[in-house]
């Protein structure tokens, strides 16, 4: 009984191969986590987002952070240096791959970024890209519609795309 069957010993050695253990252990993608931003296409021209709407961006903003640093999944860099870029630029859902050039600016392998869509007073749409700051090809997306305006929605929402969408499979070539 305490002989390993083949397969068994075959899934060990796999398991314990150095190549995955050193890759297990390897230091975690340094990425630009930018704000998300709101999208509100009732509006022509846009508008500057409510104060209401300012604090929920914030909260699943940090809802976002928590998720991809959690378990040491990417390492988040500050993005405080290039924010008149940032500010220059927006909104980055817009702006054809700048997100990606700032987060390269800033010493960032990956840039993850998202925006909220509003459909009605109670229907959002919340989406957020994971793109490679060297060439700006997105590795990974997800989008989930809101359906009430409220802080545990909106965070809920946020934690829903990461765990399946965004963080579903290992991110390519990195986990």
């Amino acid at each position: 009984m305490a002989r390993l069957r083949t397969g068994h010993a075959l899934l060990a050695g796999i398991l314990l191969s150095p190549v995955l253990v050193a890759h297990a252990s390897a230091a975690p993608e340094k990425a630009a986590i930018f704000g998300v931003e709101l999208f509100d296409p009732g509006v022509a021209g846009g508008r500057k987002a409510r104060p209401d709407e300012i604090r929920r961006l914030g909260l699943v903003t940090e809802e976002l952070r928590k998720a991809l640093t959690a378990d040491n999944v990417v390492e988040p860099v500050d993005v405080g240096p290039q924010a008149a870029e940032i500010a220059k630029q927006a909104p980055l859902y817009k702006c054809d791959g700048c997100a990606a050039t700032i987060a390269k600016t800033l010493g960032a392998d990956l840039a993850v970024s998202g925006y909220v869509e509003k459909g009605s007073n109670q229907i959002f749409n919340l989406t957020v890209t994971i793109a490679e700051a060297a060439t700006g090809k997105v590795v990974r997306g997800g989008r989930v519609v809101i359906r009430a305006d409220t802080d545990d929605t909106w965070a809920h929402a946020m934690r829903w795309v990461v765990k399946n969408r965004l963080l579903a499979e290992p991110l390519p070539n990195r986990s």
